[in-house]
């Protein structure tokens, strides 16, 4: 039994001289849509989009769990241009098993993110019930949500990213929504005993099965820059979506924030939480992903250690598994009942197991440093963030300052390195992230 406090023999102890820390801003792509209704608008103005929706026709628009830039706005924007065309929209969950897999939560999930029913201007509809709308070629059967499928017609709204499980011609967006995200917990888990790693064949498929009996019109497809911002907004046709979506891919993942070294000795994240990845935190960030050895992209880091979990994940730790050391209060704020519903969907429970477990924050970074191999505490490549969403201002170690000032086109020195402030409980401040856009 874990009790509040930990108390372990370490030897020699924690008490080490942690390496200064600097601030730095790392320099991305700043491509962004200043108005979103706007960008909404012209889409709708489209003829194949536009004329999709007819007068009186009930549209079911899909919404997920994911941390999406301006989802609230998107939202509104499009329940007001299939208003404005005589359309009566309503909202429904799209997004498998998260919010504990109950229709409260998924609701909850949802105006967590700004989308309620005044907000947007149209109700919401949420329910775990499915239909079963055909079978793939080996007989696995294709849910989809029961009330969407009484519509007269579907819209769904999702960002195109790159997966933090596979890699894909189609990752994660509207096709991924389509075959997972509307299936709520049953559809979810049904392909997931596929294996994440035949993905690549499967999203597609299923897909293609819903979009052959459900009146699914179009994706509302977003992309992002760097900054966690909409770069890119646009509506795919149901004929067109897997052959654009795989080019939005490449897009997302041209403007994508990472981290621009290739080795880290530590690696201190703030938060982690569903609505910053599905993992948690993205191991397109990391480059580390438990669930496949060989993980292309992100740098070689050796520890890393996270400090909190987000409030809007409510307590949902999926991917806390690829952390090596967590803090008791990320420990203490872990929900059983929704991490263990998304793992056991998923079938990967490797992504919710404890790792070592440290008081403070203090302790935490501190036993990440000091567990290194051949690698002095003052000569360690620390670096530290908020969240793996947020990247442009970081704080990095004096041994890599080197490094940084090389690279003038990639990063911008803030401050001076000075020691590590934590509070007297050991806390430490996150990292602050308000000024890191230009």
């Amino acid at each position: 039994m874990i009790e509040d406090r930990i108390e372990v023999n370490i030897a020699g102890g924690l008490d080490i001289a942690l390496p200064a820390m600097a601030g730095v801003r790392q320099k991305f792509t700043t491509t962004r849509v200043d108005d979103i209704a706007a960008a909404v608008a012209r889409e709708f103005e489209r003829p194949d989009i536009g004329s999709s929706i007819r007068r009186g026709a009930r549209i079911a628009v899909g919404c997920g769990s994911r941390g999406v830039a301006n989802y609230k706005h998107i939202a509104r924007a499009v329940i007001a241009e299939i208003k404005a065309r005589g359309g009566e929209p309503f909202v429904f969950p799209a997004m498998g098993s998260h919010g504990a897999a109950t229709a409260a939560g998924q609701r909850r999930v949802l105006e967590d993110a700004g989308i309620t029913e005044d907000y947007v201007g149209a109700p919401i509809r949420a329910s775990m019930d499915t239909i079963e709308t055909g079978r793939m070629a080996d007989g696995t059967p294709v849910y989809a949500d029961a009330i969407a499928a009484a519509a007269d017609g579907i819209v769904l709204i999702n960002r195109i990213k790159p997966h933090t499980t596979f890699r894909a011609p189609i990752e994660s967006g509207i096709t991924k929504m389509l075959a997972l995200g509307m299936g709520k917990i049953k559809g979810a888990a049904q392909l997931h005993t596929h294996g994440m790693d035949r993905f690549f064949e499967v999203l597609p498929e299923a897909a293609r099965v819903v979009m052959g009996r459900l009146p699914f019109l179009f994706g509302v497809a977003a992309v992002e820059n760097a900054h966690e911002d909409t770069a890119l907004l646009e509506c795919i046709p149901a004929a067109r979506l897997l052959a654009r979506e795989p080019e939005l891919l490449a897009i997302a993942k041209e403007r994508m924030a990472r981290l621009f070294f290739d080795e880290i000795d530590v690696l201190v994240i703030d938060e982690m939480g569903k609505e910053i990845s599905g993992t948690g935190f993205d191991p397109n960030v990391t480059g580390r992903n438990k669930r496949f050895v060989d993980w292309p992209g992100g740098p070689i880091i050796k520890k890393i250690a996270v400090l909190s979990l987000t409030e809007r994940t409510h307590g949902n730790a999926t991917g806390v598994g690829s952390a090596d050391i967590i803090t008791m209060r990320l420990y203490r704020a872990i929900d059983v009942g929704p991490t263990y519903a998304n793992a056991i969907t998923s079938t990967f429970l490797d992504s919710v197991a404890i790792p070592v477990i440290m008081n403070t924050d203090r302790e935490a970074v501190q036993l990440a440093v000091k567990s290194l191999l051949r690698v002095k505490p003052a000569d360690a490549r620390v670096v530290h963030i908020r969240n793996t969403l947020e990247l442009q201002r970081i704080r990095v170690s004096a041994p890599l300052l080197a490094e940084v000032r090389s690279q003038p086109e990639r990063f911008e020195i803030l401050s001076e390195p000075v020691p590590w402030v934590f509070g007297t409980d050991g806390s430490l401040a996150k990292v602050d992230a308000a000024d890191a856009r230009p």
